[in-house]
């Protein structure tokens, strides 16, 4: 079989973004108005410091307003409740985001209830986890998740009706929603985790494969059926032999590769579609806040 397509996770979503761009633009012509989205980062962490900026980067080239807050590692839990308050009632702010992992003391399950669920532009908050699996039209819907539907629709070319998928993780930000958007492309989807019994037969079944375990180049191409469509979610760090490090999915690219006919890369597959459906997902709630039509994009 010959090698896999790549499906370029990178290209689409500049693609998207550019889309994103013309809507704000005839948003503000149309309205007068911009969305705006807050980013709030509490603590030190190296890698959500470099997401944040990047989120503000690509927020301000979109044509919206970012506002960013940093506070410090120690701030207590209801100080940080208190500036999400504060958001959820300034007209504009269209997008809250709370930047995770929080600090130790800080509960980020309250954390995240506080935000207003119609600004929660991470879809994380129990009103949309709700809206979402009872196929409530208004949900906000996760951003990763989300991008990896948008970059399926496209492979297949619109429809995903009747593939058998198969969601590697159960987590609450990818697990989860990814089963419940792939159910309402009428998918037929198995979940896996840790306690599956024979996961490489499981996912030798799989039309559609999507990997988010966090468990460095677990999925092996022995283990596909050929043809499969590949979706890795993984980023994983990995030292290199001669120093330094790499960064490498959940699935191994090299084994992967000539058995798929479609696997996204890792970087540059669905990292940089997260973001781009983040400002969608803004550009989504400053529409519905405002009563106004909803561009496409």
């Amino acid at each position: 079989m010959a090698e896999a397509q790549i499906i370029d996770g990178k290209a689409f979503a500049a693609g998207l973004r550019e889309r994103v761009t013309a809507a704000v633009a005839a948003l503000k012509a149309d309205h007068g108005k911009t969305p705006g989205l807050a980013v709030v980062l509490v603590g030190e962490d190296p890698a959500s410091q470099v997401y944040v900026r990047s989120k503000g980067k690509q927020t301000v080239e979109a044509g919206m307003e970012s506002f960013e807050f940093k506070m410090d590692t120690s701030t207590d839990q209801e100080t940080l409740l208190a500036k999400v308050r504060q958001l959820n009632e300034d007209p504009t702010v269209n997008g809250i985001l709370v930047q995770l992992p929080l600090p130790k003391q800080i509960d980020e399950q309250a954390v995240l209830t506080e935000i207003n669920p119609d600004k929660d532009v991470d879809g994380f908050h129990v009103v949309n986890v709700g809206r979402l699996n009872t196929g409530n039209p208004s949900a906000l819907v996760p951003c990763t998740p989300l991008g990896c539907v948008l970059l399926l629709r496209d492979h297949f070319k619109g429809s995903l009706a009747g593939k058998k998928a198969i969601v590697l993780g159960r987590s609450n930000i990818v697990g989860k929603p990814m089963t419940t958007l792939l159910v309402q492309e009428s998918c037929t989807v198995t979940v896996a985790h840790s306690r599956t019994v024979d996961l490489p037969a499981e996912v030798a079944q799989a039309d559609i494969v999507i990997a988010a375990v966090g468990k460095p180049e677990m999925v092996q191409g022995s283990w596909l059926k050929p043809g499969a469509v590949v979706i890795d979610v993984g980023i994983n760090r990995i030292d290199k032999p001669d120093g330094g490090t790499r960064l490498v999915g959940d699935v191994d690219f090299a084994s992967a590769s000539p058995v798929a006919s479609a696997i996204t890369p890792v970087p540059g597959g669905v990292g940089p579609m997260t973001i781009a459906c983040l400002l969608r997902n803004t550009v989504t709630a400053f529409c519905r806040q405002n009563g106004y039509p909803e561009p496409d994009m």
